[in-house]
C-alpha cells in the first residue's frame, strides 16, 4: 500500500481565493485588481474578504474608484493582506494596497455552476461588487513548493480553473479592461482564475 503524502509544517489557512486582474493595455499596468477570499480555517477564524483596487497606483482615489476591503472578519482580512496579498505578484508594492480602506461586508453570494460560468456578489459600505468569470477551462490540481508560491514561504496545494474572460462590476458600472494571458503550473490560463480548495502550509 502506498504511503500518504503528508505536508510537513503548519496549515495557516484554507479556503477559496478566486481573483480577477484587468488591464486596458496588455503591456501596461493593471487597472483593476480583485481578490476574493472565502476562508474556512485560519488563526483568526472563518470569514470572507473582498480586496478590491479600482485605482491600484493611487493612495487617495475618488469614491467612484475605491481601494477597499469588504469583510465580515477584519482581523482575518488584515492578516491576509499583510501576509499574503501584499506578496502576490500583481499587488506587490502598490500604493493603493498600502492605503486600503476596511469596511464591513453585509452580504455575499456565490452563483453559477463553476463549469461554464461563476460569480461572486459582495455588498457593503454602499457598494455592490460583482465578479464574473466566464469561458471556464478544465480544472487542474497542483502543489507549489515554498520557493514557487506567491509568498515564497508556503506549500500551496490548490485546485485552479482558468477563465477566458472575467469582469468586475461596481454599483452597476463595469470596470474597464480585460484579463491577460499567464502561465500557472505549466498551464496557459489568464489573470482571471478560480482558486478552490486552496491551502497554505508553512514548513
Amino acid at each position: 500500500m502506498a504511503e500518504a503524502l503528508v505536508f510537513p509544517g503548519k496549515v495557516e489557512w484554507s479556503g477559496e481565493n478566486p481573483g480577477v486582474s484587468l488591464k486596458e493595455d496588455p503591456a501596461g499596468p493593471f487597472t483593476t485588481l480583485a481578490s476574493f477570499f472565502r476562508v474556512v480555517l485560519s488563526p483568526h477564524g472563518r470569514g470572507h474578504a473582498l480586496v478590491l483596487l479600482c485605482a491600484p497606483q493611487e493612495g487617495a482615489p475618488p469614491a467612484d474608484r475605491p481601494n477597499i476591503c469588504l469583510t465580515d472578519n477584519e482581523p482575518m482580512a488584515r492578516w491576509l493582506v499583510a501576509d499574503y496579498v501584499s506578496h502576490f505578484g500583481a499587488w506587490r508594492g502598490l500604493t493603493g494596497l498600502a492605503a486600503l480602506q476596511y469596511r464591513p461586508l453585509e452580504a455575499v453570494e456565490a452563483g453559477g455552476d463553476a463549469i461554464t460560468a461563476y460569480h461572486e456578489t459582495v455588498r457593503g459600505a454602499g457598494l455592490e461588487v460583482r465578479l464574473d468569470w466566464t469561458g471556464l477551462g478544465e480544472p487542474f490540481c497542483f502543489v507549489f513548493p515554498p520557493e514557487l508560491s506567491a509568498t515564497g514561504a508556503h506549500h500551496m496545494p490548490s485546485l485552479f480553473v482558468g477563465c477566458a474572460d472575467a469582469s468586475v462590476t461596481v454599483n452597476g458600472q463595469r470596470r474597464p479592461g480585460a484579463p491577460v494571458p499567464r502561465d500557472v503550473a505549466g498551464r496557459r490560463i489568464s489573470t482571471a482564475m478560480l482558486a478552490f480548495s486552496e491551502t497554505w502550509i508553512r514548513p
